[in-house]
Parts: structure tokens; sequence; C-alpha cells
């Protein structure tokens, strides 16, 4: 939560709406918190204490609808431990918002309250949503083209460790989405018991009738840490590398467990949803499973945040309409094309091997190549995702637990993030039969990476009746060194003969 939301959180209980009685202090329930305001795609929060019988998890039905004008939207409710229960919404619009809760309980039913959602202010850009149908930008219209890491278990390391993961994520400046597991990961590398376990457990039995709120109020403030610092949450909800029993939950519980986490977690701006890692690996789940999964989150997310899925061998059809991108791992870029015409969606390399040094071949690429699949990635038309595998005595690997960054490829990412593609934020189509993989903004911005060849000269073409600047980029050195002159048409550029240099061209102002 940003110092500004904090705030807003914290003011006075509202008036109630007209016709509604104060609370007394003798009844059984009352509201905890109810904001005055909250920033347009803030997290507004409204609090209610009451005991109920039962089991909360499955005894007592809880959402609100929450209204502006003639819309109404259906957003769930959470039970928070104790006596306590929550509503958690992020308004789309400025203005008035009411709410009323719906439950079962009497204690629960019938709550109302309003808040006005001012102007969003900062760094608040909203949710990322699909644009121009290859690529992504935020709510209000600012770009964003996705540069990714995977960090699976982060969560699950303890305060040490996590803090130092976001100490790291905030020098960087690389990154602005993590690919993260909500269950923790039983894995080479990777083999501990959690701090803290999604579900109540009785000795080594889980209670998949009821969840452990500890456990999500943590899962929720490292989410609230990754948006303020600019970077997108994408949570993982399923995988098969499992030692407690929650890759083979019954249907019911998985039921369960989506919706309680949409309800937590579906108001934090920067939430992606991505159904499994590896969802073909499922021993004990099929493709009608992960069909229902998308359903599930589908109807119940109020705000339709992106959704994905992720693959080994066998990839999902991400044509579907629940799925809002195309989630990659492979490492041949040339194919790009191919799925764009198929599923017209924007493609992610969420998985494209990792920078390392361990025994695994997917985790023991040069940070050169992890480097130059980023580049070939983003001239192909699609964005790409890194991971680090070096192996130390501690056995903290950043693509597991975190912690620090001991390769090379990250400031050569940043690199490519926010020096060479000024200029391109809006995102970039690939070049029809470009010589070398190309991608341009039509008339605006021209980028080529001429990948493992080394030319002491080549020729480009460019529009005939625009003058643009050129630069030759060496994406290791992290070098830009201008060309004399301006170019249009036809265009012959003297080069320094090495493998792995890019021309970019941008239109003169």
């Amino acid at each position: 939560m940003t110092r500004r939301e904090a705030i807003l959180a914290g003011a006075a209980p509202l008036a109630p709406l007209a016709g509604q009685a104060q609370t007394s202090q003798t009844q059984i329930s009352q509201a905890v918190t109810l904001p005055r305001q909250v920033e347009k795609w803030g997290l507004y929060e409204a609090a209610f204490t009451a005991p109920v019988p039962g089991n909360p998890f499955t005894e007592t039905s809880f959402s609100a609808e929450f209204r502006q004008q003639n819309r109404v939207l259906e957003v769930g409710g959470f039970h928070d431990g104790d006596n306590t229960w929550r509503l958690r919404f992020s308004p789309d619009a400025e203005g008035e918002w009411t709410f009323t809760t719906r439950s079962n309980r009497a204690e629960l039913n019938g709550k109302t309250g309003r808040f006005v959602a001012i102007p969003a202010a900062g760094n608040n850009h909203g949710p990322v949503v699909v644009n121009n149908t290859w690529h992504f930008a935020y709510a209000d219209g600012t770009p964003y083209l996705p540069f990714g890491t995977t960090c699976y278990a982060w969560t699950h390391q303890g305060e040490t460790l996590e803090t130092q993961t976001l100490g790291t994520l905030r020098t960087s400046r690389a990154f602005n989405k993590m690919r993260m597991c909500v269950f923790p990961k039983w894995y080479t590398y990777n083999r501990a018991e959690p701090p803290l376990y999604p579900f109540e457990r009785n000795g080594t039995e889980n209670d998949y009738t009821r969840l452990n709120p500890k456990f999500f109020q943590h899962l929720e403030t490292r989410v609230g840490q990754l948006r303020d610092l600019g970077i997108e949450a994408d949570l993982i909800l399923f995988h098969p590398y499992d030692n407690w029993g929650f890759a083979k939950m019954p249907a019911e519980a998985d039921e369960r467990y989506l919706r309680y986490v949409v309800a937590r977690l579906g108001a934090y701006r920067n939430v992606w949803w991505s159904m499994a890692n590896e969802w073909d690996l499922f021993r004990n789940k099929n493709l009608a499973d992960f069909d229902r999964y998308f359903r599930v989150v589908q109807t119940s997310d109020p705000y339709q945040r992106m959704r994905s899925i992720h693959h080994s061998k066998v990839m999902y059809d991400h044509g579907k309409p629940a799925v809002t991108h195309v989630s990659i791992q492979d490492d041949d870029f040339t194919k790009t094309q191919g799925w764009r015409e198929a599923f017209h969606k924007p493609v992610i390399y969420d998985e494209c091997k990792y920078e390392g040094n361990i025994t695994q071949r997917w985790g023991n690429i040069s940070a050169r190549e992890m480097t130059r699949r980023f580049w070939l990635a983003m001239v192909e038309g699609a964005y790409g995702g890194h991971g680090e595998t070096y192996l130390n005595p501690e056995e903290v690997l950043w693509w597991s637990k975190g912690g620090t960054l001991h390769g090379e490829s990250a400031p050569r990412i940043a690199f490519l993030r926010h020096e060479v593609l000024r200029g391109a934020e809006a995102g970039l189509t690939p070049i029809p039969n470009a010589y070398y993989p190309g991608a341009a903004r039509t008339g605006e911005y021209y980028l080529y990476f001429l990948d493992y060849h080394q030319p002491v000269e080549q020729e480009f073409t460019l529009p005939e009746k625009v003058k643009f600047q050129a630069d030759v980029i060496d994406p290791w050195k992290m070098t830009i060194t201008p060309v004399a002159g301006t170019h249009s048409g036809k265009v012959k550029l003297a080069l320094p003969g090495l493998p792995f240099q890019a021309v970019r061209f941008r239109k003169v102002a």
C-alpha cells in the first residue's frame, strides 16, 4: 500500500446512507473500516466484525454489489480470520460509489456504504490490459512493455531473504513483471518447509475446507510491495512441483481456493492470473480441469485481470476466449509469427531458459545468450522472460528463492528496456521479409538485430520522404553510437563487423 493509500484507508467511518440507521456498539456486526475515498484503480477495503457459527469458509457466503449509477459489479468478500470479514474493490471510474453486502448470515447481510473515487495520481496508471491486439498498455493508455523475471517461491523464504529480493528488484530497474507461485514449491534447490501453509494443517494433513488467512495476508503484502515498485505480480495459481498435496486437491477445494484468491487479491491492480506452471505435467489433472479453472477465475473476477497458462511440452489452446495472452516455454523465436497469426494475442516467452550454471541444460545458458534472447523476442514481435540459476553453497537461486542477482544479463535487459526502446514504448510490429530480424513502428521507429552475423556494411530500406537518425547499438557493451547525418529510402551503413550488433532508426522530430 502506498503512503497515499494508507492515509486514505485510515479515514474515519462514513455517515450512513440515506435511510440507514447508525450501527450500535451492541450490534453483533459493525463496520471496522469504511474509507471516505480512494484513488481510481486504487484499493478500497471495507472490514466488518461478525462472529458466525460453523466453518466460515464453507458455511457462510459473503459478497457485495458495488454500484455507480446504472453500473453494478458483483464482488466476492472473504473471511480474514477471527471474526473479521473483508470486501476489497478497485474502482475503474471516478465519482461516488455505493455498496450493499449480501450474505446468508443476517450479521453480514445488507450492510451499506459509500465512497468517492478520486483521480489517480503518481505512478498509478491502472491495471495492464491488451492493447492493439499484440501489445499491452495500462488502463490510462500509458504503454506497457513486459520485461519479466521468474522467482517462483520467493514469498516462502522468510523476511530477510524476501526483503533482499525486493531490494534487488528496486535497484536492477530491469523488470516490471514477476512470475511467482501462490503455493510453496518442492523442487531441485528448493526443498524446505515454508514458514506458512495456505490451509490449516494437522501434522501433515491439510484441511482443505479451512484456508489460512495468515498465509494470504503475507502474500498480499508482497503483492502490494511489487505494485509500489511498478511490478506486475503474475500469480501462478497451480503447479505440479508439490510435497504437500496442493497439486491434487479435490475439485471443490480447487474452486474454493480460486474464489478466495480472487476475492483477496483481485483488487490489486498489478495482479495477473496464470492458471498453472507446466499444466501438462500434472498427473491427476486434465485439460477439462484447467478449462474449469479459467471459468472460475473469469466469472469470479469483476476486473478481468490478465489470464494465461504455461506449458512444458503440450501447449494449451491459447485461442480460447478466457486466455488474454500467450505464455510460452520455448526459445525458437521464429515461431512467433505463427502464434501471432493463430491466436491474435500478445506473445510472451515467459520461459526461454535461464542464465546460470546448474547441470540442467534449461538452467545454464550464458548471460550473452540470455541478452540475445530478449532481443530476438522483441524484433520478432514478442516479449522475453528472464530467469537466473547460478549455483551457490546456500542454494539460493534467484529463479526459485530470490535474493540477489549474480549474472550479467539484467543490466543489459534494463538497457534494452530504458534506452534502446525510447520511442517504441507502445510496442513493435515485425517487419515483413526483413533480411535480418527487425521490428518497427511504421514511419517512426525501426530496430534491426543482426544476431550472430557480422557484416562491415549493410543496406536498409526506410520510407522515402521521412528523415531518420541512425544508431549502431552494441547490446552487450550497452553502447549507442549515432551515425552522422539523416537517412531516408535505401541506406547503406558502415558497421563494426562484430556479431550481435543492432541498428536503430528513429524519425527526426
